[in-house]
């Protein structure tokens, strides 16, 4: 059946009005091949850049932490020698305490440097590693945050070899990215299509506005993929509140809604790498959600601003001058104008029955609709300045 498939286009457009066998053709296993294929190689792509950089970072940081936790013993038996030396040894008061005051300064120092390394403040364990940064997850979970230019920062690589890795992964990686996200988009606008014909009829009142007005069909789609993707939002919200033990539901909330936007601030980020797989695709899933939401909501921006710049009149005239010059535009023309139009759109019909008017009314109506417009559009008398006129006579005599 899928045989004479060559091209599928996944435009919600396309789907409009198309026979039940060609939307079954465009919905066939092996046209969505390419579509499942885009994102299998981009998650080939993140897992492989993963295990890319945890052999490069790891290593590196596993020898840091080292190094913080020999450091840190050392300067604890000085602290302890010295303190011990001094008990043996009294000498003056305010000389112990200056230096008593130094050892604790380095000591101090020498620790909150292994705690922000990653390493646990327990004696008795020998300073074990808190949290590996570069664990296989975590790796596969920065990846994947360089790939959708989020990037939170709190993990970065270090090392010159990883640094250079991570430039190369960006400039491949980011494009790839960037087609699987509008792929994505391109199918979630076909399947809201299929579901939207096979949606209930909408109340009377709903559909008497929206086929008067096709602009106010528009924005009622804008408005329900909004409210989808607060809810999507919200779903995410209430998983990272099951995930994370600290986390409230604003928490997630706002984590789901800086990350989808690519904002990224990286004040909140999960910790449990356990659920990072989850939490990749949730992201992927939500960036190709949110910039088709976003881009509709966009289109509806830019035809409601061309429909404001193809009114006919003194007002559009002034709005154009408003727009090009920036200055020298008569407001008080403007204040006439609009008031002018806020007439005709606010003026009620009055209705005799319940769906159609009465013949007088109607006709009242449209005369005085006619008026106004005939009042805008017609052209503007100016008093013109009156002209004095000076003769200058010259005579030789």
């Amino acid at each position: 059946m899928c045989k004479n498939v060559k091209t599928v286009t996944w435009e919600s457009e396309a789907l409009m009005g198309t026979p039940k066998e060609s939307r079954w053709a465009q919905l066939c296993p092996r046209a969505a091949l390419s579509h499942v294929g885009l994102f299998v190689a981009l998650m080939l792509y993140t897992g492989g850049g993963g295990l890319v950089f945890q052999a490069l970072e790891y290593p590196a940081e596993l020898a840091k932490q080292e190094f913080h936790r020999d450091r840190l013993l050392t300067e604890r038996w000085n602290l302890i020698r010295f303190v011990s030396e001094q008990n043996a040894n009294i000498t003056d008061e305010q000389t112990l305490q200056k230096s008593l005051s130094d050892h604790l300064a380095v000591y101090e120092r020498v620790l909150e440097q292994a705690s922000s390394s990653g390493l646990s403040l327990e004696i008795d364990l020998n300073f074990p590693a808190a949290e590996e940064k570069w664990s296989i997850l975590q790796a596969v979970f920065f990846s994947s945050t360089v790939l959708t230019t989020i990037g939170y920062g709190n993990i970065v690589p270090e090392t010159f070899w990883g640094r250079l890795f991570c430039i190369a992964y960006a400039l491949v990686g980011i494009p790839l990215t960037l087609t699987v996200i509008a792929d994505l988009g391109r199918v979630f606008a076909t399947v809201v299509s299929v579901i939207a014909k096979h949606l209930p009829e909408m109340p009377r009142c709903c559909s008497k506005v929206t086929d008067a007005n096709p602009a106010g069909q528009r924005s009622l789609y804008a408005l329900w993929a909004v409210g989808f993707l607060f809810l999507y939002l919200s779903a995410g919200a209430g998983l990272f509140k099951m995930w994370e033990d600290d986390w409230t539901f604003y928490d997630g909330f706002y984590f789901c809604f800086i990350t989808m936007t690519t904002i990224g601030f990286g004040d909140l980020v999960p910790k449990r790498p356990k659920y990072m797989l989850l939490c990749t695709l949730y992201i992927l899933i939500g960036l190709a959600l949110t910039s088709t939401i976003i881009e509709l909501v966009r289109r509806q921006y830019a035809r409601s601003w061309q429909q404001l710049r193809a009114l006919s009149g003194p007002l559009a005239d002034t709005l154009r001058r408003l727009g090009d010059a920036g200055r020298g535009v008569d407001v008080s023309a403007l204040h006439n104008d609009l008031r002018k139009v806020l007439t005709v759109v606010t003026m009620p019909r009055l209705s005799g029955g319940r769906d159609a008017l009465s013949d007088k009314r109607q006709l009242e109506w449209e005369a005085a609709v006619e008026a106004v417009i005939r009042d805008i559009t017609a052209p503007v008398n100016q008093k013109k300045p009156p002209i004095v006129q000076i003769v200058i006579y010259e005579s030789s005599v």
